[in-house]
């Protein structure tokens, strides 16, 4: 993949990096000359002077042939208006902007273009870490609307169909654990003694899920 990247601060060129040392090639934007000096010296990508959302700029950094596109800039305007840039106007599949505004994050999720609300993510994170609350947090999107916990069930519900437990408990089961290996979940996977159920919710539901799973199910095995 050929990926340009907007912004050369700590997460630009982290980024950057981490995408070079997997094999993908890197052009990275940012105004100030003295930024690319956070680059390590056997960096092999391309660094290009000037402002993310000038198309001359985008083009110098083959946002043309652009597999991917990541506004990580400290400006929010500058992120969002790049990531339109990349998408509208040069059909880029794959782009993300950070924002630090939570309000501007969810009307920019709504237009199509994921969003990494620094501010509100880390926060949360932050939060669950000092003062963890019921089921195990496995995962949790950057918008901190949607998490994967593990749910654990009442042995009751071993010799149900999982289908049952995602009917009574009004989402889905993102993965299972079983016998320490992930498995994909199917219409007909049943339950079985020592599953590990790792459920999709939102803090609005996660309680109720939590609870439900915990409890015998309402309808004989």
């Amino acid at each position: 993949m050929h990926v340009v990247i907007m912004g050369c601060g700590r997460v630009g060129s982290t980024l950057a990096h981490s995408l070079e040392a997997r094999g993908h090639s890197v052009s990275i934007i940012d105004q100030d000359a003295d930024a690319f000096r956070r680059l390590s010296p056997d960096f092999a990508g391309t660094t290009v002077t000037g402002v993310g959302f000038d198309r001359e700029v985008l083009v110098q950094a083959g946002v043309e042939r652009a597999d991917a596109f990541a506004a990580v800039s400290s400006g929010d305007n500058s992120n969002i208006i790049s990531a339109r840039l990349a998408r509208e106007t040069f059909g880029v599949q794959r782009v993300v902007a950070r924002i630090y505004d939570q309000r501007r994050a969810e009307v920019y999720e709504r237009l199509g273009i994921p969003t990494v609300a620094t501010v509100r993510w880390t926060a949360d994170r932050i939060v669950r870490h000092l003062v963890p609350e019921g089921a195990t947090e496995l995962y949790r999107d950057p918008t901190s609307t949607v998490a994967i916990i593990e749910t654990p069930i009442n042995p009751a519900w071993v010799g149900h169909p999982l289908r049952e437990l995602e009917e009574a408990t009004g989402t889905r089961a993102a993965f299972l654990m079983r016998f320490g290996l992930g498995t994909l979940t199917t219409d007909s996977t049943v339950l079985q003694d020592g599953d590990q159920v790792f459920m999709l919710v939102t803090d609005e539901i996660a309680g109720t899920v939590t609870k439900i799973a915990a409890a015998a199910p309402t309808t004989a095995a």
